[in-house]
């Protein structure tokens, strides 16, 4: 029988990418953070599982060791949210290696229900391992990075909507904590940066938490994953972007990203054996098509780069809440539309329609953008000057979404 190779070999990178260095995974014992282990191991790196269950955390650094070489990981138990446990972790940590190149905040627990349902004892349950434990995590290994001259952090991100604000408020705090390190760390040679799986259905968490939000938007568990199926990867896709991405980290410094833009970067074909689609555009309508693509990049790009332009906290709040309203970061998105846009050059037309680029969610975000300028503007004039600018970006994405149909 031939013998599967993990994804994260499918790309441009190889087993020398990460040689040499030592990387910290919590809640590596499974799902995501196993297999983000099991890829940054095949990548080359050292890796301490740092997992609050010991069977599941003595399983998984057996299996990465029986698969990619003896020492490639050990467990180490951690509750990242108790102080003197992830000190005594980084204590075992430096007598055995030296050093920590790499941490990958992955640890996580998500109550979900109404915001006056879920008791203050859930809150404080998950601010503890979702934004306490990074922050341990921080003061613990960020300083020997900054004395080396190297390191790399990561925060892992999510997106969710009602009924998941005991979770999302921790998960979006990790975005500002990566983002703010960044701006901290400048020149320092340490990259921080936040990423997201995307929705991975099959980890054991996910799937328990499937079935717990699904009646609260009044649908079934399979129908709650549909509504966001443009996102859904495999447990191992997913994993293997969040270990891409640390060895690209010089690419994604200070941004938010998705394991889907991650693996796209690392050249890792995203196809999933899904059939191809023959589609067929006269030849006036695919440049036509290509134009107008070109004009909704262009639309966006000038926006996101008049962001950079603001305030800090002005800028991360309009990132946010474009995130909000297009289900992606905006850095994805700019990924989405390059890819778009070459495909549409070269004439695949089957190959851009398979991107599925949600383009209906970046028109109904300038509508969002017109409602929220009509509250805040008072000059008449300024208001109709506006609005019929943003109307023009959002007919264009609709224009665009349905000639990809």
């Amino acid at each position: 029988m031939e013998e599967l190779k993990p994804i994260i070999s499918a790309g441009n990178l190889t087993c020398e990418s990460l040689a040499g260095q030592v990387a910290v995974v919590t809640g590596g014992g499974d799902g995501i953070g196993f297999e983000a282990s099991r890829a940054l191991a095949w990548l080359g790196a050292s890796v301490i599982i740092a997992e609050i269950n010991k069977q599941t955390g003595r399983t998984a650094a057996q299996r990465i060791c029986e698969e990619m070489g003896d020492g490639t990981a050990v467990f180490i138990q951690t509750d990242v949210g108790e102080e003197r446990s992830v000190a005594s972790m980084a204590k075992l940590v430096d007598k055995a290696f030296g050093k920590v190149d790499i941490i990958l905040n992955n640890a996580t627990i998500a109550p979900l229900g109404g915001v006056t349902e879920r008791p203050i004892k859930d809150w404080d349950a998950s601010y503890r391992v979702n934004l306490r434990g990074p922050v341990l995590l921080a003061q613990a290994f960020i300083p020997g990075m900054k004395q080396r001259g190297y390191g790399v952090f990561v925060c892992v991100s999510s997106t969710g909507d009602k009924f998941m604000g005991a979770y999302e408020s921790f998960k979006t705090a990790q975005v500002h904590l990566a983002a703010t390190l960044d701006g901290e760390l400048e020149g320092s040679g340490v990259i921080t940066f936040s990423i997201g799986p995307g929705l991975v259905p099959d980890t054991p968490g996910a799937s328990a938490g499937i079935k717990l939000a699904a009646p609260l938007y009044g649908v079934t568990p399979d129908e709650f994953t549909q509504l966001s199926k443009e996102h859904i990867l495999s447990v191992e896709a997913a994993g293997a972007g969040f270990a891409a991405a640390i060895a690209l980290a010089q690419k994604f410094q200070g941004q938010e990203i998705g394991s889907k833009q991650a693996l796209i970067a690392a050249g890792i074909n995203l196809g999933e054996g899904q059939p191809s689609v023959e589609v067929h555009f006269p030849a006036e309508q695919v440049q036509g098509t290509l134009d107008l693509c070109r004009s909704v990049r262009k639309t966006l790009k000038e926006q996101i780069d008049g962001w950079s332009q603001r305030p800090v906290f002005e800028r991360q709040w309009v990132k946010g809440d474009f995130r909000k309203n297009t289900g992606l970061p905006a850095e994805e998105w700019l990924d989405m539309m390059e890819r778009l846009e070459k495909s549409l050059a070269i004439g695949d037309i089957s190959g851009a329609v398979g991107l599925h680029v949600p383009l209906g969610k970046l028109a109904a975000y300038y509508t969002h953008l017109n409602q929220m300028m009509k509250g805040f503007e008072k000059d008449p004039g300024k208001v109709e000057e506006y609005s019929l600018l943003v109307s023009g970006w959002e007919q264009e994405a609709s224009q665009l979404e349905d000639l990809l149909k």
